[in-house]
C-alpha cells in the first residue's frame, strides 16, 4: 500500500466527519450564521475533492494488483462526497418549513444525515476489508518472492551440479582418451617385440648354419 494514498486517506476521513458535524450543525442555524457555516462547509467540500484527486492520482500510477483495491476505496469516498454535497444542497435551499425545522432541533437529525452516517459506517467497514484484503495482497506477494528466490537458489544449485557432472564428464573422456593411447602403445611395443623375436630367430638360425657350413668345410678337408 502507498504511504502517500494513505496520507490522503486520513487526511478526507478526518475532513469527512468534521464536514459531517458541520452539517448537522448548520441545519439549525439561520441567517448569517448559516450562510457563513455553509461557506466553511462548501470550502471543506472543495479541499476534500481536491483530496480524492490526489488519491485518483496516485492509486493509478501503482501497479495492477495494488490499483485494484485503491479504486474501490475511491468509488466509496466519492460516494460519500456526493451525499455531503447533497446534504449542503438541502441545507442551503432552505425549503424546511418552521414545523419541520422544530422536528430537526428536536430529534437532531434529518433523513440525508442519517442517510450519510449509514453510508460513512459502510464505507468504514468496505475500507476495513480493502485494508484486510491489500494485507492478504502484501503476504501473497512476500510469499511469491520468497518462493521465487526459492526457486532461483534451487535453479543455482543444479547449475552448480550441472557444471560438475560436466567436469566430470570431460575428465572421463580424458582418462578414456590417455587408456585408449596406453592401449595402442602396447599394442605397438607388443609388435615390435613379435618382430624383433622373428629377427634374433632368423639371426641366430644364420649363425648356427654358417657355424655348420665352416665345420664341414674343415672336417672335408
Amino acid at each position: 500500500m502507498s504511504e502517500v494514498f494513505e496520507g490522503y486517506e486520513r487526511q478526507y476521513c478526518e475532513l469527512s466527519a468534521n464536514l459531517s458535524k458541520k452539517c448537522t450543525a448548520s441545519g439549525a442555524l439561520n441567517g448569517e450564521k448559516k450562510k457563513q457555516k455553509l461557506s466553511e462547509i462548501k470550502a471543506g467540500l472543495e479541499d476534500a475533492e481536491a483530496l480524492i484527486r490526489k488519491m485518483d492520482l496516485e492509486a493509478r500510477s501503482l501497479q495492477p494488483n495494488v490499483k485494484a483495491v485503491l479504486l474501490a476505496k475511491l468509488r466509496e469516498y466519492k460516494s460519500d462526497l456526493n451525499n455531503l454535497k447533497s446534504e449542503v444542497k438541502r441545507i442551503a435551499s432552505g425549503n424546511l418549513n418552521p414545523a419541520a425545522r422544530d422536528e430537526l432541533l428536536e430529534s437532531g437529525m434529518v433523513d440525508a444525515l442519517t442517510a450519510s452516517a449509514d453510508q460513512r459506517s459502510r464505507l468504514m467497514t468496505t475500507t476495513e476489508r480493502l485494508n484486510q484484503s491489500s494485507d492478504r495482497i502484501k503476504d501473497s506477494r512476500r510469499t511469491m518472492l520468497e518462493t521465487e528466490e526459492l526457486g532461483v537458489s534451487i535453479l543455482e544449485d543444479l547449475h552448480s551440479q550441472r557444471q560438475s557432472l560436466l567436469h566430470a564428464n570431460n575428465t572421463l573422456h580424458g582418462v578414456d582418451d590417455n587408456i585408449g593411447k596406453s592401449k595402442r602403445i602396447l599394442t605397438n611395443m607388443s609388435t615390435r617385440m613379435s618382430r624383433n623375436k622373428w629377427i634374433v630367430g632368423i639371426i641366430i638360425s644364420l649363425l648356427i648354419i654358417a657355424i655348420i657350413v665352416i665345420l664341414y668345410f674343415k672336417l672335408a678337408k
